[in-house]
């Protein structure tokens, strides 16, 4: 939909930059493009608004707030939820995750909460201490094994110098 076109159907608009519904590719480009006018009618599906203003009645299921539908996703990320609760780095996330109820007939009545990503944990904290240990002994061999052939080079150099300073002489 586009705002100014005064008709309920699909116009074709040439159309350039500054224009809603169209975004040039090129400088001073402007292109030929089908929109629909900006009048609502019995055509349209679905038509997405904003409350702005709350009039004198209430729209049931929208501005009643006794009907309110909790929101059983809570943020996954670590960080993000030490930030919801103005939490501290050494405060346990685990206890904050947000969860959803789970009441069936005859069975236990359980939670269910989403996996949280980000979380260092012992385990990871482990993982990640072993992985830079080996980044470590893999850089001093290397180091190690530079320095021997290097030294194995001279020597070598040293061998061929002698041979070929005797066949001067």
């Amino acid at each position: 939909m586009k705002h100014g076109v005064l008709t309920h159907g699909r116009v074709c608009l040439l159309l350039s930059k500054g224009h809603s519904c169209y975004r040039p590719r090129r400088a001073g480009e402007s292109k030929h493009k089908s929109v629909r006018g900006g009048i609502v009618d019995a055509n349209l599906s679905v038509l997405n608004l904003v409350i702005v203003k709350k009039g004198e009645k209430d729209i049931p299921g929208l501005t009643d707030t006794d009907t309110t539908v909790p929101h059983h996703l809570g943020p996954k990320r670590a960080s993000r939820i030490r930030k919801l609760f103005n939490l501290s780095k050494e405060d346990d996330l685990r206890q904050y995750v947000v969860q959803k109820p789970l009441n069936k007939d005859g069975k236990k009545p359980r939670t269910k909460a989403r996996k949280m990503q980000h979380l260092a944990t012992a385990r990871v904290l482990q993982h990640k201490c072993r992985r830079i240990a080996l980044k470590k002994q893999r850089t001093k061999k290397n180091k190690e094994e530079a320095a021997e052939y290097a030294k194995l080079l001279a020597k070598r150099m040293k061998e061929a110098k002698e041979k070929t300073a005797g066949t001067y002489c």
